[in-house]
């Protein structure tokens, strides 16, 4: 594991232990945007990883980007999260089961849209994708199910 790799690493795990513990602006929103911690399975591992990532809301369902700042790979929480079907995301102090759907296609678009209207700076990040179609999935709840640690 390289040296970006690690410090992005370490990174997340204190941004996840920091929302974890703070009521903070800064902690739960990037760039305007708010953040929701997901929690998904290791497609090799199954070992459970947290990660802090932007959300918008759509019909219910929380609808998360795997835009890696439009990085030529996808983040490796998205390739998790393509071989789960459901996950656990905690918004503010709430936990939530969720299942996972990848948008394909029409609905991918439109959601693409949506985020455009939402975010526009991750029109920039297509842009830099260089090709890459940047995913989206929709996270949605099953049921509340308890405080977050």
């Amino acid at each position: 594991m390289g040296v970006a790799n690690r410090m992005m690493r370490a990174a997340n795990a204190a941004h996840v232990a920091l929302y974890r513990r703070f009521d903070v602006g800064f902690l739960r929103s990037i760039r305007g945007m708010p953040v929701l911690l997901l929690t998904v399975a290791g497609r090799s591992s199954g070992t459970l990883r947290t990660s802090p990532v932007g959300y918008f809301r759509d019909d219910g369902a929380y609808v998360v980007c795997g835009s890696a700042g439009g990085a030529a790979a996808e983040p490796q929480w998205f390739r998790n999260l393509r071989h789960a079907d459901t996950a656990v995301i905690e918004v503010g102090d709430e936990r939530i089961e969720v299942d996972v759907e990848v948008a394909r296609g029409a609905e991918r678009d439109r959601l693409w849209g949506r985020l455009l209207e939402v975010a526009p700076f991750f029109g920039g990040y297509e842009a830099k994708a260089a090709g890459r179609v940047i995913p989206l999935a929709a996270l949605t709840p099953r049921a509340p199910t308890s405080a977050a640690p």
